[in-house]
């Protein structure tokens, strides 16, 4: 770890280029602050996310951790479903009967 800015975090590289881990990058989870996870002169382990025309290189030091675990789906709750199921067929009533008294003026 070379230098920790607000931004982020700038990593000299095994070739003696320096790159940039921005906020964003450093966690999965939100930083607030770069230096509750990063001091200076810290080892760690980051991926070239890109090199842009100018030299300066993005790293992320984030996409090398593992991913999130998937979101567990909640069971499906019967009453819940009763009640959507009464609600779709009054609503489809109510828009059938609005239709019919809608039409019968038309005429």
């Amino acid at each position: 770890m070379a230098r920790i800015e607000n931004y982020g975090a700038f990593l000299q590289l095994e070739d003696g280029r320096m790159g940039l881990v921005h906020i964003s990058e450093i966690d999965r989870n939100y930083v607030r602050d770069v230096r509750e996870h990063l001091r200076e002169g810290d080892r760690v382990e980051a991926k070239v996310v890109a090199i842009k025309d100018d030299g300066k290189i993005d790293l992320s030091i984030k996409q090398l951790q593992a991913p999130p675990p998937p979101r567990q789906r909640r069971g499906s709750d019967p009453a819940f479903e009763q009640m959507l199921k009464k609600f779709m067929r009054q609503s489809e009533e109510r828009l059938v009967d609005y239709r019919r008294s809608v039409e019968h003026k038309r005429k």
